[in-house]
């Protein structure tokens, strides 16, 4: 049976220890996941050489990179890391939702 109608906020869970992370779904062409974070929690600047990802901020607050940009984002930001492009979350400041989507989906 597939699935598509999600409720990402259903599946978002959170660790003291470190972010988490939930897939959401998944495609030939396209994965959805969820990224949850506590207060002060990160995600290392890192890429995908072939792949473009997008950050959807569901909820929280975040100070996120995006190459040599550095900025704020909130509920409903959009951020947008094309394949190649270093990008990650420097800094959470209040429990943060994000859903995340690569395409094509990793390996």
């Amino acid at each position: 049976m597939s699935v598509y109608l999600i409720d990402p906020v259903a599946h978002a869970t959170f660790s003291a220890a470190n972010g988490t992370k939930a897939d959401l779904a998944r495609g030939d062409r396209l994965f959805l996941g969820l990224n949850c974070f506590e207060p002060g929690q990160r995600q290392r600047v890192h890429r995908h050489d072939r792949a473009d990802k997008f950050y959807l901020i569901v909820s929280g607050k975040a100070r996120m990179a995006v190459g040599e940009d550095v900025f704020e984002a909130g509920p409903g930001s959009l951020v947008w890391a094309p394949a190649g492009v270093p990008h990650g979350v420097l800094e959470v400041h209040e429990h943060t939702v994000m859903i995340v989507g690569l395409s094509p989906p990793p390996g």
